[in-house]
């Protein structure tokens, strides 16, 4: 039984490898590539031979049994493009079906752009969520960013370049134009570059020039509300009476709106009948 490896490689600057990746890469029986052409250039840099076969969004289904057969017989490895295997590509169905199977898995870390671009952002690196690519379509990209607009922490995601200035736009007017950010673009390369600033002043910049290459986008989280006072929760009150709703039915909506407790809402929705 075999060991499905993903091997994480270079972002951008061939140095970036492991040796345990050259290692792994050198001796399994069969490499799944995302861009067998890509990853051959890598491995002739470090005069590596084995077998490439092509794994990627369009072929994922019909050669899952092609390489669960080949673990059957030895130890396979998965690379994408550039960075750690399984994300923003395909991946993950052929790990879940090669533990299925009875098959170990591996991860061989290294290189990976979100996490790169995180940690060198100057924003908030304690907690963070990734996005993955922005959607190609306006209103699914809006849709995203609304659902995550109210979340505190920091966003990481995804572009490309002729998308870059209409998904800046689209955060600016979903999340603020004032919310902090960065554009990360080229890591590890000749021409990397921090683009940091608010939202609006980011757009601003590449409305004078035009984004090129690999690009990673990292947004701050949503800064916690200040908590209700008594006299916001009132108001609230009163306007919810004011619709007709009940004294129930009021102290209801104000205290998940407010995050106070129930029956302290509750009291008050009585007192403001």
């Amino acid at each position: 039984m075999g060991t499905l490896y993903l091997v994480s490689t270079p972002i951008g600057n061939l140095e970036d490898i492991s040796q345990r990746a050259l290692r792994i890469l050198g001796e399994v029986n069969l490499v799944a590539a995302e861009d067998t052409r890509h990853t051959r250039r890598l491995l002739d840099h470090y005069q590596l031979s084995p077998s490439l076969v092509s794994y990627h969004e369009h072929n994922k289904a019909p050669r899952l049994d092609q390489l669960l057969r080949a673990l059957d017989e030895g130890d396979v490895a998965v690379v994408s493009d550039a960075g750690a295997p399984n994300l923003s590509d395909p991946g993950y169905e052929l790990v879940r079906a090669a533990w299925e199977a009875g098959h170990r898995v591996s991860p061989i870390p290294g290189p990976s752009a979100p996490v790169a671009a995180l940690t060198a952002s100057g924003l908030p690196s304690d907690r963070f969520l990734y996005l993955g690519y922005f959607p190609r379509r306006r209103a699914e990209r809006l849709e995203l960013i609304e659902s995550v607009s109210r979340f505190p922490w920091t966003l990481v995601a995804f572009e490309t370049p002729h998308r870059l200035k209409d998904s800046l736009g689209d955060l600016a007017a979903v999340l603020g134009q004032g919310r902090s950010a960065a554009v990360c673009r080229e890591l590890t390369k000749l021409h990397e570059e921090f683009i940091r600033g608010s939202l609006a002043e980011i757009r601003k910049h590449f409305d004078d020039i035009e984004p090129l290459g690999e690009i990673t986008v990292i947004i701050h989280g949503a800064e916690a509300e200040p908590p209700w006072t008594d006299q916001a929760v009132r108001e609230a009150l009163v306007a919810a009476l004011d619709q007709g709703q009940s004294a129930s039915q009021a102290a209801k909506q104000v205290a998940r709106l407010s995050g106070r407790p129930r029956q302290e809402i509750y009291r008050m929705a009585l007192e403001a009948k």
